[in-house]
């Protein structure tokens, strides 16, 4: 579903979607699966202090984040947290978060590494985005960044015959259907360079995303020759996926790995918990927790 609010831009929302079983489990994707776990072990730090797995929804991927001390867990569906609980459970190593990517509660400084999968192809803004996870990042954090690159041979060939209108080789987004986008590897780089990030590794997945070759070659020989293929990323990929590994720069905001997760959204001061609230301790904002997820799709009444 579609759902617009007045401080940012149309967001898709997964509440109450059967994405997990609609679209993962059982449904052919093993090759994806494997090849997404491998490239994310080649690109983020095993270990560290507190990584945010955005948009993380049924934790698919958030088990292989096992390294780090604190996992935050955070998505726009509390119906995809709350299966991500059931997988992953509920002890004091994950902080499970509903909210906008858009608008993110945490303090600034609070992660020292990030990682979104298979998520920015549904944001219309792409640099606002960016700049939200800048913000929460310390200085010198890791962020991998999964995106569906526009320049994959597939697009190519139906552009060259005239079977598609859009450009392939053109920088611009291109939305395939409402709040699905494919990017230019080029644009992608630049909106990372513009938000204070710069890109040490590009890793390109998914060459043999064909039903045919899934079900005609064996699942291992699609996974090592994927898995050899990935490091062509570097130089120009022209692959359905790319993964990078962007690390923030600067000096601000300041490291605060030690102080508080969440910030205000209206005012970004401090907020406490008051038993099954978190509330800005100025006063500007309340917010619920609902079975163990810090609820911050929509304040509470004042």
């Amino acid at each position: 579903m579609t759902k617009a609010t007045p401080s940012s831009p149309p967001i898709i929302d997964y509440e109450g979607s059967g994405y997990r079983t609609d679209f993962w489990e059982g449904q052919g994707r093993e090759y994806e699966d494997r090849t997404e776990r491998i490239a994310l072990r080649r690109l983020l730090p095993a270990h560290g202090r507190r990584v945010v797995h955005l948009g993380a929804g049924f934790g698919r991927m958030t088990g292989e984040l096992g390294g780090y001390d604190h996992i935050v867990v955070l998505d726009y569906s509390r119906t995809l947290l709350r299966e991500a609980q059931t997988r992953l459970g509920t002890n004091s190593r994950f902080t499970y978060v509903a909210a906008d990517i858009y608008r993110l509660p945490l303090a600034d400084g609070s992660c020292d590494a990030a990682v979104m999968e298979r998520v920015i192809h549904h944001f219309a803004d792409v640099p606002a985005a960016f700049k939200q996870i800048r913000a929460v990042l310390a200085p010198g954090a890791p962020f991998v960044l999964e995106y569906a690159s526009k320049r994959n041979l597939k697009a190519i060939l139906r552009y060259w015959l005239r079977r598609q209108k859009w450009n392939p080789f053109d920088e611009d987004p291109v939305e395939f259907v409402e709040l699905n986008f494919d990017f230019h590897p080029a644009y992608m780089a630049r909106c990372l360079h513009e938000a204070g990030f710069y890109t040490e590794r590009r890793l390109a997945l998914s060459y043999f995303r064909l039903g045919l070759l899934k079900r005609t070659v064996p699942l291992s020989l699609l996974v090592a020759l994927d898995s050899w293929l990935q490091p062509t990323g570097q130089l120009a990929p022209c692959s359905p996926s790319v993964f990078t590994l962007n690390f923030a720069t600067g000096d601000q905001p300041p490291h605060a790995i030690d102080g508080p997760l969440f910030k205000c959204l209206n005012c970004g001061g401090a907020l406490h918990q008051d038993g099954d609230t978190i509330v800005c301790e100025q006063g500007d904002g309340r917010w619920a927790i609902r079975d163990g997820i810090y609820d911050f799709k929509e304040a509470l009444p004042e």
